[in-house]
């Protein structure tokens, strides 16, 4: 039996996960493909693990702070308005699965409810001496803030803690350097971190001092040389500003052959679908289903950085590219969204977006905006949107009726059972865009190939083999239309 989407025939196996043995399909879901995919990459990245017992306490600093984070045993601290206690804990909860998928272990979580966070230091002086009290009674070596932290207010919660603070930026932006794996991927990551890290460079003691500089004398270099010299901090600051304009460099020259491959699709006529959702909401699960791609699956936040595209076709065979694009999240670092600009031009310049979220997630509606603000900052919300609600045999069904009452277009699916999948099927065949060309031509049996390529580009209308040929009515798009202009009849 072959797949409705794929040509090669899917392994007649049940699903690879030992705990959903138990898991059977339908007869009429069998033409599905696995969800799970390579594994090779995820052992890769399980390979080197973070060494616990390194410490980062500030006492011990005498660089300019851009080290690398090390990150073990962390307490989570957020800031929210009054009347948002639910919201508040979400937060906290994937504030909690950011930091175990960085590899840290999360020691202990607090909130403070004000109006907006403390100017100066994020939390007020009071709770932020409660807090360096939860870090020593814990034996925490880090502090994670659930929001973005001006360089004023890290440094000045760090003089309290005595202990490495970071923000949700810095904790987004340090999973994307773990989890980049092609080279415009890192070259990405790296941008974004070396834009967040320049206005927060600083430096102790020493790192403060001259470079170069004198009155004369043996140790001076002599004329030229004499004056107040650079800094150490000016000297890193002129560093990474080199390295950002040839990391822009390179992510343009990426950008250009991306865009290379894509007019390609454009001028031959195939469609294109883009897979986006909240991280961890079930794309990638999604796309192995319906096309037996065999990317990575698991179950952690970002575990997709590089989009993969794969070639498909509707129930009827027309074809079309379907893209599983990064994962989104709430607070997304604006540092990312430009870095990652060229990769998220495949939602952009999608015919019809596929926007996944998690069925049973406390707070659907949450991811569901999060995403579009995404979107709409890529200038992509004209694009038409079909929301594809997954793991729906895990969500309440009272969440997936008010999904369904409040969304205009609504498709219900478990990528891990099958169910949904061929109502799916149905909405792409119905919403993927058509050719718009019609013509009317005799093609001779020596031009196969041409009747081959009409068949998978474009919608038959009708057909009928004569002895001059194949007769065709058929529509078909303008590239492949001025291919069959010297075919063409009344």
């Amino acid at each position: 039996m072959t797949s409705p989407l794929h040509g090669a025939a899917p392994p007649a196996t049940s699903p690879a996960s030992s705990a959903d043995a138990d898991v059977r399909l339908d007869d009429d879901l069998l033409e599905f493909h696995e969800i799970e995919g390579e594994g090779f990459e995820l052992e890769a990245r399980q390979g080197l693990r973070r060494v616990a017992g390194i410490r980062t306490d500030l006492e011990d600093i005498s660089e300019v702070e851009y080290r690398a984070l090390r990150l073990e045993r962390v307490v989570l601290m957020g800031v929210y308005a009054y009347g948002d206690a639910v919201g508040a804990q979400n937060s906290l909860q994937e504030l909690q699965a950011l930091a175990e998928t960085a590899g840290c272990e999360v020691l202990e979580g607090l909130a403070q409810r004000r109006e907006k966070p403390d100017p100066k230091s994020y939390v007020g002086s009071g709770k932020a001496k409660e807090l360096r009290a939860a870090v020593v009674a814990s034996g925490a070596d880090t502090v994670i803030c659930d929001g973005e932290l001006t360089p004023g207010q890290l440094r000045a919660l760090e003089e309290i803690v005595k202990v490495k603070v970071i923000d949700r930026t810095w904790l987004i932006l340090d999973i994307f350097a773990q989890h980049a794996t092609s080279r415009e991927g890192k070259a990405q990551v790296e941008l974004a971190q070396m834009t967040y890290m320049l206005p927060r460079l600083r430096g102790w003691g020493e790192s403060l001092s001259r470079q170069g500089g004198g009155a004369g004398g043996s140790g001076s270099g002599g004329v030229g040389t004499r004056g107040p010299g650079e800094t150490k901090i000016e000297t890193d600051r002129r560093r990474i500003r080199a390295r950002k304009a040839k990391l822009t460099s390179e992510i343009k020259q990426m950008k250009t052959a991306r865009d290379t491959k894509r007019q390609e699709r454009v001028r031959g006529g195939v469609p294109s679908v883009a897979i986006a959702g909240y991280t961890n909401a079930g794309k990638s699960s999604l796309l192995n289903r319906l096309t037996g791609a065999g990317v990575l699956v698991e179950n952690a936040l970002f575990a997709t950085l590089d989009p993969t595209v794969r070639r498909a076709v509707t129930p009827s065979g027309r074809e079309f590219t379907l893209t599983d694009t990064v994962g989104f999240v709430r607070m997304l670092p604006h540092q990312l969204i430009e870095a990652f600009r060229s990769t998220l031009e495949e939602v952009a310049d999608a015919d019809l977006i596929l926007h996944v979220v998690d069925g049973s997630h406390p707070d659907p509606e949450g991811q569901l905006a999060a995403v579009r603000e995404v979107v709409a900052d890529l200038d992509a919300q004209r694009i038409p949107e079909v929301v594809v609600v997954n793991k729906c045999d895990l969500a309440d069904p009272l969440v997936l009726g008010r999904l369904q009452r409040r969304e205009k277009h609504v498709v219900l699916v478990s990528a891990l059972t099958g169910a949904g999948l061929p109502e799916l099927l149905q909405v792409l065949e119905d919403e993927v865009p058509h050719p718009n060309t019609l013509v009317r031509v005799v093609l001779p049996y020596a031009a196969g190939a041409l009747v081959s390529r009409i068949h998978s580009q474009g919608e038959v209308l009708s057909e009928e083999h004569r002895e001059e040929g194949t007769h065709l009515v058929a529509r078909v798009g303008p590239q492949l239309a001025a291919e069959l202009d010297a075919y063409l009849v009344a």
